[in-house]
């Protein structure tokens, strides 16, 4: 029987946190740990996932002493799950609330794709509903030019080349050969580095009937017209992490459309001319900016 370790990441949302560990914790194929990776809140936090753990062996807290971003507590996250010796990692973000079948249908459908296809896949991710119960338009993946092979076959699956974090399933090999998420990119566009990474070889699968909810505030993806001086830190972080991924991992003409993308994007919104400059320098940034993945060990 396959052990999986699921990873929570949360930084001041008590109130959701509690929501999505009790659909976690209640899941019709029960995970061996729940890793909560609490990013140095202040809200209480701490409290609730003391009273969590204390009602629950299965929950293990880490607590950083700093906000390391999504990324970093991601990385954190799923390097204690392949130290606790997990077979899985099923990752999310402290505001998705999976249905009671959805760990068991990523698994199932996992297992299925890959004896389908005769070979080894690196990811399965769900299938993303806003709260409404539209699709949840943040977290749509990227599908493979053959994406419907495996529905031809009658399974409820379809081939992808990235995702979002938000209900992701890992192999435990998918860490040891390609590391983890780059925590250096703090927030954004580390999903998408990190999915679009370890599918060189195979595509991942989004697995239509594992279904969980996003709680986000507003259904809407990311757009650079949509920048104003509260939320330009978060596309800042964007524009460095995409910009050195394009150029570094890509080639120089996907760095110059994503460059052409954002231009486009800034003046449509009518963005002023100051948030604008502050997104092209970090642009600039992201020529020199390159980190290198860790690797999780295993202390058994």
């Amino acid at each position: 029987m396959s052990t999986v370790a699921a990873v929570v990441v949360t930084y001041n949302r008590k109130d959701k946190l509690t929501k999505v560990l009790d659909h976690v914790l209640g899941q019709s194929l029960r995970p061996s740990w729940v890793v909560v990776v609490d990013n140095a809140s202040t809200d209480g936090t701490a409290d609730i996932l003391a009273d969590y753990a204390k009602r629950d062996d299965r929950v293990v807290v880490v607590s950083l002493d700093s906000n390391t971003g999504g990324a970093g507590g991601f990385a954190t996250g799923m390097a204690r799950g392949y130290e606790l010796g997990a077979d899985f990692v099923w990752i999310m973000d402290d505001d998705c609330y999976p249905n009671a079948d959805a760990l068991e249908e990523l698994v199932n459908g996992h297992a299925k794709a890959e004896s389908t296809l005769g070979t080894q896949l690196p990811y399965a991710c769900s299938l993303v509903k806003f709260i409404d119960g539209s699709i949840c338009e943040m977290n749509n993946p990227g599908t493979t030019w053959d994406w419907g092979r495996l529905i031809s076959k009658g399974e409820q699956s379809v081939l992808v080349t990235h995702c979002s974090f938000v209900s992701v399933l890992f192999p435990r090999w998918t860490l040891t050969r390609h590391g983890l998420p780059l925590k250096e990119y703090f927030i954004w566009f580390d999903d998408q580095e990190y999915t679009l990474r370890i599918t060189k070889d195979a595509p991942g699968v989004q697995v239509l009937t594992s279904v969980v909810v996003h709680d986000m505030g507003v259904n809407r993806g990311v757009n650079f017209g949509d920048v104003t001086p509260a939320n330009v830190w978060k596309f800042e972080y964007g524009a460095r992490n995409e910009a050195s991924f394009r150029l570094h991992h890509e080639n120089a003409v996907a760095f110059a459309k994503f460059v052409l993308r954002m231009f486009q994007g800034l003046r449509g919104g009518g963005v002023p001319w100051p948030l604008r400059v502050r997104l092209f320098k970090k642009v600039i940034e992201g020529v020199k900016f390159n980190p290198k993945p860790d690797f999780p060990r295993s202390v058994l």
